[in-house]
């Protein structure tokens, strides 16, 4: 174990403020259900921004990418669009503000600006995404669970801390014991502070990381420099290089094996389809909006639509460089390293090993104090996020909706803490199911998602879908979802999607034409309030008969062409600092002049024109 009296005390000094902002906001969280849940929509976009981007940044997801940038190189910034990443550009340039205008507490009650509020179908459609919401909520609780437990194993190995324990633990359920330790103070300060204390707790968390994930990055471009002055990486061909032809084109098998059946075995060797894939489904998983987690909670707790978009904006900006400054600086020193490095387990190598192995090894005391609590609080972060989103679905959408509607705030208050508790035990249960972070993470992106998007993106463009037609949509894609890892075991989950994306397709045309059109007053109020571009002719005729200075929204292409520009952008922020840990000049010159100039651009097209 390489951790230090400073590191250790670094750690234990951020535990006992998380634990102290939980205190701190006790009494400004039990106001009322909006202060607890959404920070009273008080909060400025900066400090939302700040917050959600330190939700995704977390360490489930930062292992999996550093894995990944090693085996794949700069072409490994292709992999996240599974998500897909740029959704947060299709928020920025108009689904945030649609979102917002709403003034809804959670994506359920969202539902009854488009639905209506009466009828067995709203009453479905409320029920259906809910459901989803929670089982995305427990599968990322689960999926962090399973990160954090192998992190933390590899500082502090059972052998040195059992003695200070009084009861065994068996060997594989080491991590689910650290993983248990560190989710309890994570669950202390969320439940009991709210959403005041989960933004702070964020905003600490995001300036700790800022300096550790550039720490690691300069460390990292010195080691490249004085490895015998090459400045050069000993990797196939085509691994600095960012593009890609149909075929990956790395070959690895002279350098490492290993690496090799990686490859093999993630199925992404025929690149070109796996990309074209990833983006068919991104597009439409992008114009579905934002799922029912944390990132919809943080939207819909901004002060406006216009903060809205610009903290959907923000977070790309300040989360994208620090994160790849951290994914490209371990990446770095792994592979001049590999030998000092102990990626074994039962299954072979496990390069999901690769992030806790070189901090553990090549980081001075201090700064590895500063990562480990960065990464810790990444957890924290992500975690206290998801559990607010499905506290908000089961009190505000269960409990006040159908169990007590007239409950005093007291109760409410009390519940959110039952609720919170008993939400991070079903979590922490699962997180002993789950195999690895991949596979958690392939299913929740490739499979659970899948089943989400046609249903809600039919939502924003078609005035004739109505809840019937939600509800079908979301439980044939669900339903499909949860069954086909069983009829197609061997098959990546992105591979099965468009089969999943049809059925839903199907489920959503049939059940909207089995049901009456949504009452007209709820369409021309939705439509006059979220003023949405697509397809809502008859509805659109019908408010500018009512009101003629009426003036409808025809900013679809201005809202593509932002899109195509912001995504290139994301990229951009994406690679820059890998080029400059890499020392490759060219490259990082030609990335910020495109930077810069679509900057100018959405400076024009987007900024100025957010009123």
């Amino acid at each position: 174990m390489n951790l230090h009296a400073i590191d250790i005390t670094i750690i234990f000094l951020y535990f006992f403020v998380m634990i102290l902002l939980g205190f701190w906001f006790r009494k400004k969280a039990k106001q009322n259900k909006l202060s607890y849940l959404m920070g009273g929509k008080s909060l400025p976009w900066y400090m939302l921004g700040l917050s959600d981007a330190s939700d995704m940044f977390d360490i489930s997801g930062t292992m999996w990418m550093v894995a990944l940038c090693f085996v794949y190189g700069l072409k490994s910034i292709w992999i996240p669009w599974l998500w897909p990443v740029f959704n947060q550009v299709f928020l920025m340039m108009f689904l945030s503000r649609w979102l917002r205008r709403s003034n809804a507490t959670t994506g359920a009650e969202w539902l009854q600006t488009r639905f209506g509020k009466t009828g067995k179908s709203v009453g479905l459609s409320h029920q259906v995404v809910v459901a989803f919401a929670l089982l995305s909520c427990f599968g990322f609780l689960a999926y962090g669970f399973v990160g954090l437990g192998k992190f933390v194993e590899i500082f502090l190995p059972w052998q040195s801390v059992k003695e200070y324990v009084p009861f065994e633990i068996p060997p594989q359920y080491v991590p689910h014991f650290y993983g248990i330790v560190v989710t309890a103070i994570a669950t202390f300060y969320s439940v009991l502070g709210g959403m005041h204390s989960i933004v702070l707790g964020d905003v600490i968390k995001y300036a700790v990381m800022t300096i550790a994930c550039l720490s690691i990055g300069i460390i990292a471009a010195i080691h490249l420099r004085n490895n015998g002055g090459s400045e050069t990486l000993n990797v196939p061909g085509g691994w600095n290089t960012p593009f890609f032809k149909w075929e990956l084109g790395l070959n690895w098998s002279s350098i490492n094996p290993d690496v090799t059946r990686k490859i093999t075995d993630d199925a992404y060797g025929v690149f070109g389809i796996f990309f074209m894939m990833m983006l068919f489904k991104g597009v439409f998983a992008s114009l579905a909006g934002p799922a029912p987690n944390y990132d919809m909670q943080k939207i819909l707790s901004t002060r406006s639509p216009k903060e809205a978009s610009k903290m959907t904006g923000f977070v790309s900006i300040i989360l994208l460089p620090v994160r790849y400054s951290m994914i490209i600086g371990l990446t770095v020193l792994a592979i001049l390293y590999y030998n000092q490095l102990n990626l074994s387990s039962a299954n072979g190598t496990d390069f999901e090993k690769i992030l806790p192995s070189a901090i553990n090894n090549f980081l001075p005391a201090g700064i590895l104090g500063l990562v480990l609590t960065g990464l810790l609080g990444a957890f924290m972060g992500t975690f206290s996020g998801t559990l607010n989103a499905a506290q908000a679905y089961i009190v505000n959408d269960i409990y006040l909706k159908y169990v007590n509607p007239t409950a005093n705030n007291k109760s409410v208050i009390r519940l959110n803490y039952i609720v919170g508790v008993l939400v991070v035990a079903t979590g922490v249960i699962l997180g002993f199911f789950v195999k690895n972070v991949n596979s958690v993470l392939q299913w929740i992106v490739g499979a659970l998602y899948g089943g989400y998007i046609a249903a809600n993106m039919f939502k924003w463009y078609w005035w004739r879908f109505n809840a019937n037609g939600f509800f079908w949509g979301m439980f044939t894609g669900v339903a499909a979802a949860l069954t086909f890892p069983y009829i197609f075991p061997d098959t990546l989950p992105l591979y099965t999607w468009p089969l999943l994306f049809i059925i839903s397709i199907a489920g959503c045309i049939i059940g909207t034409y089995a049901a009456p059109p949504t009452d007209e007053n709820v369409l021309k109020e939705f439509y006059k309030t979220v003023r949405p571009w697509g397809f809502w002719k008859p509805v659109r005729e019908k408010v500018m008969a009512d009101d003629p200075s009426f003036i409808p929204n025809k900013r679809f292409k201005l809202d593509m062409f932002n899109v195509v520009l912001g995504i290139i952008a994301q990229l951009c922020l994406t690679i820059l600092p890998m080029y400059v840990v890499l020392w490759m000049k060219l490259p990082l010159v030609i990335t910020i002049a495109v930077l810069v100039i679509i900057i100018m651009i959405l400076k024009k097209t987007w900024w100025d024109k957010l009123d």
